[in-house]
């Protein structure tokens, strides 16, 4: 008879995913253990100190997407996470007169639209109705396994269940849905409204993380993507949470030590186990070994099976198709401590006001994003970037020293692959100068108030967080990699090829953002192998 494995399931990465799936784990009485590189849980759901007496989240930076039945089920308020919501949804400074609120409220948005366009305020309420029609019918695919086409009669039942929950939905809703997965942001703004400011507001979404033209087929999905999330209950909003995003995963890693779960940082696995049988373990970087009866890597697929899994155990189309699986969201992140508020040449005024603690884009029309895009193409970088501000310590007084401040910079569109022989490492510095300067055009005291900053380019992102091509998604949210696609076609259900290996990240449905969807739903379908395996096993001892 086999010897008994030490834990049932090992956990590859201690990111909010991966803790997400070990306390569901955990929770169903089974014993897991968290290996996790980094000297801190958390992936890149972290907060750290990056100038004396200023801290930040360190990556991820903003709040929306983490599903409601998560926060419930880890307990994560009782751990003491909070999440406020900004009073101001957006603020898009255009010239030295000429700005834009996106308020929390359908009135509020229709006056300031109204400023540039009585059609386009008119038109606001019917532009939100199918948002929220299209976002229905995803929000009820979100924690459900999508089918392996092709797959046997478990993949049937559950392509007849996403069919008729879209019959469900109804037809304009399903219009409505397929209409934000196969055409473009700008060609879906471009029909709805007339005015390039309210374009450019909403036609952010679809370049967060998205290296791509806002006029790319498949750009609206990423638009709706990120607008499907909630804080505190009210659909659509964004928010801080107190302490940073560090406090997310400090919290789950709470919840996660109460229902038993081991969690070792500093521990880097260096290879998953495989036999004729599957995964029995890990190897550690200092070369000892790690059994298990199954192993979940909370990692993105390309970094799990060409890194991390001999080749020689995958068929060779599904190790082709691993290596064409897109990675690079184009992404460079600034975080700056300031010595004071920035001052809008449209709203003047270093004194606290909502705009302060708003998502502060840079990016006044949709032809500037593409621009951003073509230039990254041709150069590497954006000569005039797409950047996301957001003030935290506006809210949050803990992250900065009083009177000062912490920022984020959030940037697109930067290129993991530079022309011309060029590295990360010797334009890392210059790319922030430019990212600095840019803000500084529509706030001239921004520059001087920088008192320290930490640069995250994309190939900082990679080494860093693991994040292979810097792709905060860990993989393009296109058309070809969603749903059934996720990673690729035969493996959307959280398993791999390989018996007992299992993906819980942000690789698999539904993608990108700190969510613990992917987490949660890898967890449902290891509990019904486990738990198949454990009847198994009481079988064969009789």
């Amino acid at each position: 008879m086999p010897t008994p494995k030490p834990y049932d399931a090992l956990i590859v990465g201690g990111g909010h995913n991966g803790l997400t799936c070990a306390c569901y784990l955990a929770g169903a009485g089974y014993k897991v253990r968290v290996l996790e590189r980094r000297a801190v849980v958390g992936g890149a759901a972290v907060t750290e100190e990056f100038f004396p007496g200023f801290r930040n989240s360190a990556a991820a930076y903003t709040v929306s997407l983490l599903h409601p039945k998560v926060i419930r089920d880890l307990r994560l308020a009782e751990h003491g996470l909070r999440i406020l919501e900004r009073p101001l949804a957006n603020f898009l400074p255009l010239s030295d007169r000429g700005y834009l609120k996106i308020g929390n409220s359908l009135g509020q948005t229709q006056t300031e639209l109204g400023r540039f366009s009585a059609r386009d305020a008119e038109r606001l309420p019917g532009y939100y109705a199918m948002l929220e029609r299209a976002g229905g019918v995803l929000r009820q695919q979100l924690l459900e396994t999508p089918p392996n086409i092709g797959g046997g009669a478990r993949a049937a039942l559950a392509a007849l269940r996403a069919v008729y929950r879209m019959r469900k939905a109804g037809v304009a809703a399903r219009r409505d849905f397929f209409d934000l997965m196969t055409k473009s942001a700008g060609e879906l703004l471009d029909a709805w409204f007339e005015s390039a400011p309210i374009k450019a507001a909403f036609g952010f979404d679809a370049v967060v993380g998205n290296y791509a033209s806002p006029y790319a087929p498949g750009t609206a999905y990423v638009l709706l993507h990120h607008v499907i999330g909630e804080v505190n209950g009210r659909r659509g909003a964004w928010g801080h949470a107190v302490g940073g995003m560090g406090a997310i995963t400090q919290a789950m890693a709470r919840e996660a030590e109460r229902r038993g779960v081991e969690i070792t940082v500093d521990c880097e696995v260096s290879k998953v186990c495989v036999d004729d049988r599957g995964a029995q373990g890990v190897q550690l970087a200092d070369g000892s070994m790690v059994d298990a009866r199954c192993v979940v890597a909370g990692l993105d697929p390309k970094r799990l099976f060409l890194k991390l899994v001999d080749e020689r155990v995958l068929e060779p189309d599904f190790v082709q198709r691993i290596r064409g699986y897109k990675c690079g969201s184009a992404t460079f992140r600034v975080n700056v401590a300031l010595s004071e508020l920035p001052d809008f040449t449209c709203l003047p005024g270093r004194h606290l006001q909502a705009h302060h603690q708003s998502g502060i884009i840079i990016g006044p029309s949709l032809a500037y994003m593409e621009q951003a895009y073509f230039d990254a193409r041709t150069h590497g970088c954006s000569r005039a970037p797409i950047v996301e501000m957001l003030i935290p310590s506006t809210v949050d007084a803990t992250l900065a020293p009083p009177g000062r401040h912490v920022a984020s910079l959030f940037c697109q569109h930067f290129a993991y692959d530079l022309p011309d022989g060029l590295g990360w490492d010797a334009i890392r510095e210059p790319a922030a100068d430019l990212v600095i300067d840019t803000v500084t055009r529509y706030a001239p005291n921004f520059k001087s108030a920088v008192l320290g900053r930490k640069v995250l380019s994309p190939l900082d992102l990679e080494r860093e967080f693991g994040l292979t091509g810097g792709d905060i998604f860990h993989g393009a949210l296109t058309l070809d990699q969603l749903w059934s696609a996720r990673p690729v076609l035969g493996h959307a259900d959280y398993r791999t090829p390989v018996t007992g290996l299992y993906l819980c990240g942000a690789g698999t449905h539904p993608g990108g953002g700190v969510s613990g969807m992917p987490g949660h739903n890898a967890a449902r379908e290891i509990l019904r192998d486990l738990r198949r395996g454990r009847r198994r096993d009481r079988a064969q001892r009789r």
